[in-house]
């Protein structure tokens, strides 16, 4: 059987927050879903970490599990919090700090 979908159970509810852990001082990911055309990936950034400045060739969201991530895209900050989520448009340079540890589920659909 070819499925799409690695790294986590099938036929199970999750918890998604509890499916990737803090590292301290390190960003941690976990992929979930690969493709030519989508990417889906858990992150967990502890307290002081980031993703520096890029853009993606996709549009990009991002769903805060736990914590508050800032979000900067093309020089507007966003304070993203448990819950929330936000769209970063393709070719838009954006970045992530974490003030505070945080973990994310990040969605690019190309």
């Amino acid at each position: 059987m070819n499925t799409l979908i690695k790294n986590i159970p099938f036929s199970k509810i999750l918890t998604l927050k509890e499916l990737i852990s803090y590292q301290e001082g390190q960003v941690v990911s976990r992929t979930i879903a690969q493709t030519p055309s989508v990417n889906i990936s858990l992150f967990s950034l502890d307290k002081g970490e980031g993703i520096s400045t890029h853009v993606t060739s996709g549009d990009a969201m991002v769903q805060i599990l736990d914590g508050v991530a800032e979000i900067t895209i093309d020089n507007n900050t966003f304070t993203v919090k448990a819950g929330e989520a936000i769209i970063m448009p393709s070719n838009i340079p954006h970045a992530l700090e974490a003030g505070e540890r945080f973990k994310m589920l990040l969605t690019i659909i190309r």
